[in-house]
């Protein structure tokens, strides 16, 4: 069962949202908020993630690397799976309701429909470019998290939202490339499919730069300390110099979705690390 959750994505979308708290507040927010706000992640992700599982049922079956993911789905049943998703859901919205506004009831909700409705039974299915406004739910616990703090969102809200909506399509390009013949016979139109290796790698290749002037902004208007614009931009300019090597002199695009990982890991770290510390 756990399998279904996306384990990987779960502490992502717990990271990015306790972030957005961490912003809204100016330091630690208070435990309760803190409990209740990563309640309301967890939960929403987890069912969504499961959810997801059931909707795409038949593409991940052509899909080798989805193996365990398709065994672990057969051996809890599809009805145990749906009930025990919705559970889950039905208990975020819950918490949502009972303990902050309607904002973050209103982004929770959108992150959920987005994420099932138009991206994965549409955009995935039909664009190569699907991932970029695919994007958008993946970052709206970013929102959630701030929301939950105050009941409107900050132009910091808004960076570091921005942040993880661009590193969402270089993340999803680097698995395509390694796992292209995967998509392929999921009859996904994925980017390295559709549109070429090289036209791929450039892809990520602008947004993961992007990133870097992005999360500096966070320190040229305030936010963060000049401490953190040294350490992220050496965090920003070792994840470029990782993802040209992996991309364009090794084709080694595993290592490259890890960097991706480890990137937006070390740099919520960071953010968080220096509000705090201010």
């Amino acid at each position: 069962m756990l399998l279904l959750t996306r384990p990987v994505i779960l502490a992502l979308v717990t990271m990015s949202g306790f972030t957005g708290m961490v912003l809204a507040a100016g330091g630690l927010p208070a435990a309760g908020a803190a409990l209740a706000g990563g309640a309301v992640l967890l939960l929403s992700a987890a069912g969504s993630a499961m959810l997801n599982s059931v909707l795409d049922y038949s593409l991940d079956c052509r899909m080798p690397r989805l193996t365990a993911r398709i065994r672990a789905l057969e051996m809890l049943g599809w009805t145990k799976t749906v009930l025990l998703a919705t559970t889950l859901l039905v208990a975020g919205l819950l918490v949502s309701v009972v303990y902050f506004n309607l904002l973050v009831t209103l982004l929770t909700l959108a992150a959920v429909f987005g994420y099932l409705g138009p991206y994965t039974l549409r955009l995935k299915r039909t664009s190569p470019f699907g991932a970029i406004p695919g994007s958008i739910p993946g970052a709206l616990p970013v929102l959630i998290g701030y929301a939950a703090l105050k009941p409107y969102i900050g132009p910091d809200g808004l960076i570091l939202f921005l942040l993880v909506l661009l590193w969402q399509p270089p993340h999803f390009w680097t698995l395509a490339l390694r796992y292209q013949e995967d998509y392929h016979a999921a009859g996904l139109p994925v980017l390295p499919a559709a549109l070429g290796k090289g036209y791929t790698k450039t892809f990520i290749l602008l947004y993961a730069t992007a990133l870097l002037p992005l999360s500096l902004s966070l320190w040229f208007f305030g936010y963060c300390s000049a401490g953190f614009a040294v350490l992220a931009f050496l965090t920003g300019a070792i994840f470029l110099a990782i993802l040209i090597r992996a991309l364009f002199f090794k084709s080694h695009f595993i290592q490259a979705f890890h960097a991706t990982n480890g990137y937006l890991s070390l740099l919520l770290i960071l953010i968080v690390a220096d509000i705090c510390l201010m």
